[in-house]
């Protein structure tokens, strides 16, 4: 009878364990896809993102698996060829197909959304914008995913979607419970980072403050996300990414006296934003077809501008400083233009072009960032460099980009210090971000977290022990169980032989 028992009971225990060992396989890899297409003013780029099914409502398991960028222009620079327009993406496309596994992709969702170049278009010509788009649709309904949609979306939209972006991929939504839940409810709701971007026809700047006051609704958002309300101060400045605000510059320097006339048929300007040597030309005819640069149009005797660079810094940035009108504001405190701007507060993650130009001109430390006094330094000297010696320290670098990075470093301060008002003293909580663990820093993936419906609005159920830890005491609880029956009948009912070995 004992070693029937023991039998079973060995029985018993072999196959509690196997019941745990099964339970606790790992199971195979359920993975969902999505793609979102960027469409800038200068250029587009289609991100492929990735997430595990069961697990779509939490933090940080969605990441960037590709980043692929559409040679050409943006789309909005198609006006002129707007059958043109989605062809253009094929080759991204195709990449994404080989990318995901082709069983998945009827079933992944792709989204365009188009940002400030497409706006600008879609005030200059809404017809050519209409056609850029129906373009794009076309070629995004032949591909072999699911087409959600292509649109242009707000400059208060994208603002909203980089804020949720670095804020969802470095884990500042991720709730918690528990013990842990009291101590984060002490902790200020300010530990959100701000958000600073920067395209090539707008930017935008998104913070959560406890200052914000109701004197400008239309520059506040609401989200709830794990628990928390979120009241976010975003705004966009449309014609205030680094292209047009180059173009502005140059349409406030055309009205400006300070040319030295050749011809009647061209003129010279001495421009202090490019590197001493460096000579450029611009077609008059077509610069104020703008509408960041229409209202500045101006009858001039001649039909080209000739730009060469003086690379003076200084007077760079006193140039730069006429594009932020700081003399009327309506409210309690204006950013520029009259726009409203609440105390800037806590760390900023600034990012797009922001960081580019920062990483070219090597300021973007994340370990220490730099202090305001040896950013402005490096950026000064940088200009000053003669054009022939910076072109063939640089000759890997496209022209067009390599001329325009003193223009753009000054521009960046003057935007951050003159426009936003940081100072000497919260300057090293501007924090230039170019990925965040595997993905990019942008507005692309809180698009999609927001269309696919992956940020909860609470936080998840979650059971008060994980499925192993369950298994494991079961097992423990069964050998108890057994061990204590087997006691209780040795104890009421002994067998013969230990009743003759007694007697």
């Amino acid at each position: 009878i004992l070693l029937i028992l023991g039998f079973l009971s060995t029985l018993a225990v072999i196959a509690l364990i196997a019941v745990a060992v099964t339970q606790n396989k790992p199971l195979p890899k359920n993975i969902k896809y999505g793609i979102v297409l960027d469409a800038g003013s200068s250029h587009t780029n289609l991100y492929v993102y990735e997430w595990p099914a069961e697990k779509e409502n939490d933090t940080g398991v969605v990441k960037q698996v590709e980043v692929c960028k559409v040679e050409g222009p943006g789309i909005s620079g198609y006006s002129h060829a707007t059958e043109k327009a989605g062809p253009s993406l094929a080759q991204c496309l195709q990449r994404a197909k080989e990318v995901i596994p082709s069983t998945q992709h009827k079933e992944t969702p792709v989204y365009l959304g188009a940002t400030a170049g497409m706006r600008l278009l879609r005030l200059e010509n809404e017809s050519a914008a209409d056609k850029v788009l129906s373009s794009v649709e076309k070629t995004l309904r032949l591909a072999p995913f699911s087409f959600q949609g292509a649109r242009i979306i707000t400059g208060q939209e994208e603002g909203a979607y980089g804020w949720i972006t670095i804020n969802y991929l470095m884990g500042n939504f991720k709730q918690v419970s528990g013990w842990k839940k009291l101590l984060d409810s002490l902790k200020s709701i300010s530990e959100t980072s701000g958000a600073l971007d920067l395209g090539g026809a707008s930017t935008q700047i998104t913070f959560v403050s406890k200052e914000l006051s109701s004197e400008s609704p239309e520059n506040q958002l609401y989200f709830r996300l794990y628990g928390k309300d979120y009241q976010v101060y975003t705004h966009s400045f449309l014609c205030y990414g680094k292209d047009q605000a180059l173009q502005q510059k140059l349409a406030r320097d055309l009205q400006a006296i300070g040319f030295y006339f050749q011809t009647m048929e061209s003129s010279l300007l001495l421009d202090p934003c490019f590197h001493q040597g460096y000579q450029r030309t611009i077609n008059i005819r077509d610069f104020f077809k703008n509408p960041c640069t229409s209202d500045k149009k101006k009858q001039l005797p001649f039909s080209q501008l000739d730009i060469e660079g003086e690379g003076n810094y200084q007077k760079c940035r006193e140039s730069l400083q006429k594009l932020f009108n700081k003399t009327d504001c309506p409210y309690s405190s204006c950013s520029f233009n009259g726009i409203y701007l609440p105390p800037l507060q806590g760390d900023f993650g600034a990012f797009s072009a922001f960081y580019f130009v920062m990483n070219f001109l090597n300021l973007t430390s994340e370990s220490s960032p730099l202090p305001l006094n040896k950013v402005t330094g490096a950026i000064e000297s940088f200009c000053a460099r003669p054009w022939q010696e910076v072109k063939t320290l640089y000759h890997h670098i496209k022209e067009k980009y390599l001329s325009e990075y003193c223009f753009s470093g000054a521009y960046i301060l003057s935007l951050l210090e003159n426009g936003y008002e940081f100072t000497e003293e919260n300057w090293q909580r501007i924090h230039f971000l170019g990925k965040i663990g595997s993905s990019d820093a942008g507005w692309t993936l809180g698009y999609m977290l927001n269309l696919t419906n992956m940020i909860p609005a609470e936080e998840p159920p979650v059971p008060p022990l994980s499925h192993g830890s369950y298994v494991g005491l079961m097992v423990l609880c069964s050998l108890v169980l057994v061990s204590v029956l087997l006691f209780a009948w040795l104890l009421f009912h002994k067998p013969k032989c230990l009743q003759k070995g007694i007697v």
